[in-house]
């Protein structure tokens, strides 16, 4: 049996080059050849600290290629281990054979093909000559965020809000280096309607994208509230604009932005534009004026980690 490798968050930090990225991900889109059943989703009692835990399990098959699951758990209580919430592993697979290929460290895997995600359908719905960008939130997507829809527009003008301020400041002097400038922001009044784009990774439950302040011709892509309970656009950005999804399978019902409009009778699943699939294979369009406000909502599909993943064990058997 060959060695399994060892990719870790460090050589995924290093290596990653969201143009190819971006490309990898458009060519999974577009030739739809990846398996994928809906993810495993369990929660088990944990009573040492008197919460459950949750284990979520996201396998995707290319036949005769390669293959691949994804091992997240979630332990609210982690804190007091000194130790994150979530973590994870992907373990990467030989399609022919069942062999485990390699392990590869899971939290920055989904964040970066989180970022080249949103960068792909950016490809696609925001204007071609977009040159600003507001970022929403401060986490470890944030600076991914912004590196992958520079790597796909002309972005100069980059203006970062979080409900901590410090935190915002400091993410914009680690981006000092880049070719935009980043400027922190106290209120997200203050840029929203001014820029191009408005990328948003939080983990809100009340809307931080009001519909009355945008501007014609913005691109909003939605990342973070995840949950059925959380929203980060209100329901006047949803009837003003033009919604396009990752996936259909779960973009409809694992994120408030869209399941709470669509139970409240706000958007029909009939008025959803088109998901990654269809705008990869040409078979539906993407933005279809400069006037017209697009936005996108993420929450993630197991095709992308399989694609992150494969990209990633080329490059590391390239560096070997």
């Amino acid at each position: 049996m060959d060695s399994i490798v060892t990719i870790n968050s460090k050589f995924i930090e290093n290596h990653t080059d969201f143009n190819q990225l971006v490309l990898e991900l458009k060519n999974a889109f577009m030739t739809n050849e990846i398996l994928v059943p809906m993810r495993h989703h369990h929660d088990f009692p944990n009573p040492k600290v008197a919460t459950d835990s949750t284990l979520l399990l996201m396998p995707a098959w290319n036949p005769s290629k390669n293959a691949g699951v994804k091992i997240v758990t979630v332990s609210p209580e982690n804190g007091q281990f000194d130790l994150p919430s979530i973590n994870g592993t992907y373990i990467y697979l030989d399609a022919v054979k069942g062999t485990v290929k390699a392990l590869l460290e899971a939290k920055n895997l989904t964040t970066k093909r989180t970022a080249a995600t949103s960068a792909l359908a950016s490809s696609f719905l925001s204007n071609k000559n977009a040159s600003s960008l507001l970022m929403i939130g401060t986490g470890a997507l944030s600076t991914n965020l912004i590196k992958a829809h520079a790597s796909v527009r002309p972005i100069k003008e980059v203006y970062l809000w979080g409900r901590n301020f410090d935190k915002a400041q400091k993410i914009c002097e680690q981006l000092e280096n880049e070719n935009f400038s980043c400027t922190p922001i106290k209120t997200i009044e203050e840029k929203i309607n001014t820029v191009d784009i408005i990328s948003c990774a939080t983990l809100s439950k009340e809307p931080l994208v009001l519909g009355r302040l945008l501007k014609s011709g913005q691109h909003i892509d939605l990342v973070g509230a995840y949950k059925k309970d959380m929203r980060e656009a209100d329901d006047e950005t949803i009837l003003k604009s033009s919604i396009f999804l990752d996936t259909f399978q779960g973009g409809l019902k694992e994120s408030g932005d869209i399941a709470i409009p669509i139970q409240n009778g706000i958007l029909k699943e009939k008025d959803i534009k088109a998901d990654l699939f269809e705008l990869c294979s040409n078979k539906k369009k993407g933005r279809t004026s400069i006037d017209e406000i697009t936005v996108f909502k993420s929450v993630g599909h197991a095709l992308e980690d399989l694609t992150a993943a494969n990209y990633y064990y080329k490059k590391y058997t390239e560096n070997v």
